[in-house]
């Protein structure tokens, strides 16, 4: 019997990574004996800086809000939730979750205004200047990670976040795949023909690109599947990345110095 080996793709740490660096949608969980109702809460804004502590911006008169302002007389758990969403238009549209569940406090005066000017060098919104105009500064501390994806749950701990860096590609991954669903569908068809033959029926969409390869799910009237077409290499540019959907769609100008010998991605259900 023939052993199925999965293709290659990003280690957990590097995708949980590469989910904090797109933004996302974010919900935070307080802990059960928070004052505020335990409900998931929508921060204005949140970001989450690369050693895995998250700055979250909420309104002044949030019970969140008083609770964080406790600390560090009584620690104050939360768990933040960032979804990763689709790029294209899904019925299940979430890719991957990550949790960070820590301590949170609020900051002040000098501490709140150097918060917020490490989160403008990495993304200026403007979104940050409520900060102290009708808005609080929370700070949350990361204590441990988990993260949910089509390749699998893995808890991280916070270093092992801090030392991986994202996908090269997750900023430009977005636009890519809108255009690539919008505006050549001959293109997923040809993508089509790497899926295991009792998939080719479904409809076919663009779900996610990294450097290990492409991820396509798959829509049938009663599931979904979702499928990593492997790169034959790991990539790293811009240049190296067409070099390798131009194999995957079969062109023949790459058919030359031995490219076509290495042209063979591997496939498999995610």
């Amino acid at each position: 019997m023939t052993e199925h080996r999965r293709p290659p793709a990003p280690h957990a740490a590097e995708r949980a990574r590469t989910i904090a660096a797109r933004g996302g949608r974010a919900a935070v969980l307080p802990s059960a004996g928070d004052t505020s109702d335990g409900a998931r809460i929508t921060p204005l804004l949140h970001h989450v800086h690369p050693n895995g502590s998250a700055m979250l911006l909420m309104p002044d008169d949030h019970p969140l809000v008083a609770s964080a302002w406790q600390a560090p007389r009584a620690e104050v758990t939360a768990m933040l939730e960032v979804a990763d969403h689709a790029p294209v238009q899904l019925r299940e549209p979430v890719r991957g979750l990550l949790w960070i569940t820590g301590w949170m406090r609020a900051l002040d005066g000098q501490e709140a205004r150097d918060e917020v000017l490490s989160v403008v060098d990495q993304r200026a919104d403007p979104r940050l200047l409520d900060a102290g105009h009708g808005a609080t500064v929370l700070l949350l501390s990361p204590a441990s990670m988990v993260i949910a994806d089509a390749e699998g749950t893995s808890s991280l701990r916070p270093e092992q976040f801090a030392a991986a860096t994202p996908d090269p590609f997750c900023t430009h991954e977005d636009h890519w795949l809108r255009h690539l669903e919008l505006s050549h569908r001959d293109v997923v068809s040809m993508l089509a023909k790497h899926l295991p033959e009792e998939l080719r029926g479904g409809h076919v969409r663009p779900l996610g690109l990294d450097r290990f390869g492409l991820r396509l799910r798959v829509e049938a009237p009663d599931t979904d599947h979702d499928v990593r077409i492997a790169f034959s290499r790991p990539v790293e540019s811009a240049k190296e990345l067409s070099v390798e959907l131009r194999r995957l769609v079969g062109c023949p100008f790459l058919a030359q110095s031995g490219q076509a010998q290495s042209g063979q991605a591997q496939s498999g259900t995610a």
